[in-house]
């Protein structure tokens, strides 16, 4: 029987932080999600999936096999939805293995006692690849913004401009790039992850993790590399090294913490995973004072 492989990218975005969702497919039954999103209100401290509930419907409407949640790297501003998903569908939890590194920082914030970061099926080296169902993926690490920060190149079977997911790397051209002052982070690291993927072929898509518009124009979630080296005001060609470390030191200094920092990290440090619940039966969040 004639297969019919296909390369399938479906999105969704989180106006409340910004945050692009994706659905990879490979028009045979097999999929993975990358960087889902979980409804948070640091008010009451309560979680929901209203933000969540188109990309279950999709899940449900097109049955098969959920393969892997992916995760981009250790987000600080919403809340994994991994764990969720993988109640209702299955699949195994990935991200990169610089998630280790965070963990180490952040046991150390919130003085916990495991110096593990096991709560990940699996965690990805630089180059490594795997497979969602027919479509062949690579991971590549690209740190700068976090130790943990990893892209997912996957090929297109039909001969297409492939698709990489940047996470916290590139934004929208008009928007530029990632900060750089979380633990962990570096400017000059980061501008050299990005060149690396800046080599890559001129027309490979470029799904973006978040988009901040501006009132001008709407939502973004794709980009190109052409478009990318031609017009990113921050990484564009003939921006060099010592250029974009002064314009990312001068950004950064603006910048406040995500608001949902503190939450976020702890959640997604266990991959997507509540802490574990007190003896009361109530899993409780840690919030250290005067630390940041």
């Amino acid at each position: 029987m004639e297969r019919d492989v296909r390369l399938n990218i479906a999105h969704w975005f989180d106006a409340a932080t910004g945050s692009l969702s994706y659905v990879v497919d490979d028009g045979e039954g097999s999929y993975a999600v990358i960087d889902s999103v979980l409804d948070y209100d640091p008010v009451s401290g309560r979680t929901g999936t209203t933000c969540l509930e188109p990309l279950v419907q999709s899940l449900r409407a097109r049955g098969g096999r959920l393969q892997w949640l992916l995760e981009t790297h250790i987000h600080a501003d919403h809340l994994s939805a991994a764990q969720v998903l993988r109640q209702a569908f299955g699949g195994q939890v990935a991200a990169g293995c610089g998630v280790r590194e965070v963990f180490a920082h952040f046991a150390r914030v919130f003085d916990w006692e495991d110096t593990e970061a096991a709560a990940f099926d699996r965690l990805f080296s630089d180059g490594e690849t795997f497979a969602i169902g027919a479509l062949r993926a690579r991971v590549l690490h690209v740190p700068g913004h976090t130790p943990a920060d990893v892209a997912y190149l996957v090929d297109d079977p039909q001969g297409g401009p492939s698709a990489l997911f940047v996470g916290d790397t590139l934004f929208a051209p008009d928007l530029g790039t990632a900060r750089c002052d979380f633990p962990g982070g570096d400017a000059a690291t980061l501008y050299r992850s990005i060149r690396r993927l800046m080599e890559l072929p001129a027309d490979t898509r470029v799904y973006l993790c978040h988009d901040y518009p501006p009132s001008t124009r709407p939502p973004r979630h794709q980009s190109t590399v052409a478009e990318q080296r031609a017009a990113n005001i921050h990484m564009r060609e003939g921006i060099e090294l010592a250029q974009f470390c002064a314009l990312r030191r001068q950004r950064d200094a603006t910048l406040s913490l995500p608001r949902l920092m503190l939450p976020a990290v702890q959640f997604n440090l266990m991959a997507g995973q509540a802490p574990h619940a007190s003896a009361d039966g109530v899993p409780y969040l840690r919030i250290p004072l005067n630390v940041f």
